[in-house]
């Protein structure tokens, strides 16, 4: 509705000057406006980086700020007040130093676009005087183009700022996901955080609706990147990935994302009850849902022992809770909303040994005939799996399946095939790094 409109006044203003003024206004509307446009691209581009690195030192700043205030007993704990100041302040100096950046490259766009504009309505202004002498315009005639002119270039100040307003969103065409089965496919995926640093590489696998599979590999290998592709944080640069034979890039996103569930091993709470934050799953869900929910991620009887039940505010970012009690509420969180496809980061690398059974108890209870998607290191997560896929610089390395005599000897098959009751040599189990 900003920029349409302003390429449609352009367009009406060059048809306009040439049919009823002169070619040679045409063309000096038209040279200009290719100029403005041109540069206002290449500047905004250009600046994007310091935007951007503005943007990071702001939140840099932020967060030693946070951070300090949250973590203040440990500060005191070794006397380190003056350092946290020291750090905070730089902070602050390189974001200033971001900002002047950014308003200094701001300036010279804003300049640029200003010396367009002004050689334009000068070369016009001339022209049209010209002609006023010549006796072949009128004055109203140069008072009709002076108001046009300044009115065309009046909501193109602000076309730098529409510019960089565009970013990715649901396709125009795009329709809800027809989830039927819940059958996933990456077909030949290619990734990347930053240019040149592909994070996954030709990435193909398959999941069949209501299987397990695991994912396994070192830090960075590309693991979690793999479980945001599918929640559609970020477009896939090459490659697809289908739901039940959909491309998800072609889906609304809230949709796709309706159909599925997330237990993160970063759990983060909003300070609000421990029953909100449940809830957050679902929002409509009732008391009682609510308490259900939580007795199938076994923190119920937890929940009872506080002063306030479940009206217990949990402070910023979940600080009253322990890490093992964050986790349960987040599993419970996902076991409300009762998603169709699961997604596991994780998800009991924050319990202890009888709270993880109690769990996994309850996990395999709300993964049974969910396709399910697990990231973990521990085999006690991943000895369920119908698939284990090793993950390693960003490429399945190989498939390995749990054998037979993996359930008591701690050994896995390594092979490519995909079949149950393999009978191939077993090797030991990789390391938990690996």
């Amino acid at each position: 509705m900003s920029i349409f409109p302003t390429i449609a006044d352009i367009v009406i203003a060059i048809i306009y000057f040439v049919t009823y003024f002169n070619a040679w206004f045409g063309l000096i509307v038209f040279v200009c406006m290719f100029l403005y446009l041109t540069f206002t691209i290449i500047i905004t581009e250009w600046r994007t980086k310091y935007r951007r690195d503005m943007n990071t030192q702001d939140n840099a700043a932020k967060a030693k700020a946070v951070d300090s205030l949250l973590n203040f007993e440990t500060v005191k704990y070794y006397n380190a007040e003056n350092y946290e100041v020291e750090r905070f302040e730089d902070a602050i100096l390189k974001y200033q130093l971001s900002e002047w950046k950014t308003n200094a490259s701001l300036a010279l766009l804003n300049q640029t676009q200003s010396l367009i504009i002004g050689l334009g309505l000068l070369a016009g202004s001339l022209l049209c005087a010209y002609f006023v002498t010549e006796k072949k315009f009128q004055v109203g005639d140069y008072v009709l183009f002076a108001t046009y002119i300044i009115q065309l270039y009046t909501p193109l100040n602000w076309f730098g700022t529409y510019y960089r307003h565009i970013h990715v969103k649901d396709d125009v065409n795009a329709g809800n996901l027809l989830f039927k089965l819940g059958k996933v496919e990456f077909e030949n995926v290619h990734f990347s955080y930053i240019d040149g640093m592909e994070v996954l590489r030709d990435v193909s696998f398959t999941v069949m609706p209501g299987q397990t599979v695991a994912l396994v590999g070192q830090s960075g290998s590309g693991k979690s990147t793999i479980l945001r592709l599918l929640f559609r944080f970020y477009n896939v640069q090459g490659g697809c990935i289908r739901i039940d034979g959909q491309d998800i890039s072609k889906v609304k996103q809230a949709s796709l994302r309706a159909h599925i569930g997330v237990v993160p091993q970063d759990t983060v709470l909003f300070n609000d009850s421990i029953r909100n934050n449940i809830r957050y799953g679902r929002i409509s869900a009732s008391d009682n849902e609510v308490e259900e929910a939580a007795q199938s991620a076994d923190i119920h009887h937890k929940i009872l022992t506080f002063p306030e039940g479940y009206d217990t505010q949990v402070g910023e970012r979940g600080l009253k809770l322990s890490g093992g009690e964050k986790q349960r509420v987040a599993i419970a969180r996902t076991i409300l909303k009762a998603p169709r496809i699961i997604l596991l980061d994780e998800a009991t690398s924050a319990l202890d040994t009888q709270t993880e059974r109690n769990i996994q108890a309850s996990l395999a209870k709300v993964c049974a005939n969910r396709t399910t998607i697990v990231v973990a290191h521990r085999l006690s997560t991943i000895i369920s799996a119908d698939q284990i896929l090793v993950l390693n610089d960003g490429q399945i390395h190989h498939r390995a399946l749990i054998s037979a005599s993996g359930l008591t000897s701690g050994v896995v098959c390594v092979c490519t095939h995909q079949q149950t009751g393999c009978v191939h040599s077993v090797a030991p189990l990789p390391a938990p790094s690996h």
